[in-house]
């Protein structure tokens, strides 16, 4: 079965820079997206940034360029999201997601907390 394990969560001061892994397992798809979103205390889940993995191709939603950079290492199966600059409002919980092309996003990690101090 699909896993996906984030790590790299914690709390960091706004201005500060964070980065966030999740490692896949248990797929043999061979053309699949995987994305970083978050959901803020309250808030609707939201979007952040999606790889493409037969491509090698990066997109991110509108509000999170600039800030943010989704990489993958293709040998690990895991996916990376570098945040900087963060600010207060980034704080959420980070969710990694795992969709075959084409499809919804089915398989979810178990979510890693960001909390940006002021």
């Amino acid at each position: 079965q699909v896993q996906l394990v984030e790590s790299g969560g914690g709390l960091v001061q706004a201005g500060g820079s964070l980065s966030l892994s999740c490692a896949a397992s248990g797929h043999s798809f061979s053309d699949f997206y995987m994305g970083w979103f978050r959901q803020a205390p309250g808030k609707e889940r939201e979007f952040v940034a999606g790889y493409r993995w037969i491509d090698d191709s990066a997109y991110y939603a509108d509000s999170m360029t600039g800030r943010f950079t989704i990489s993958r290492d293709n040998a690990k199966n895991t996916l990376y999201l570098r945040m900087a600059n963060l600010k207060p409002e980034d704080t959420a919980v980070y969710y990694c997601a795992l969709a075959m092309s084409g499809g919804p996003y089915d398989y979810w990690g178990q979510g890693t907390q960001v909390t940006v101090s002021s």
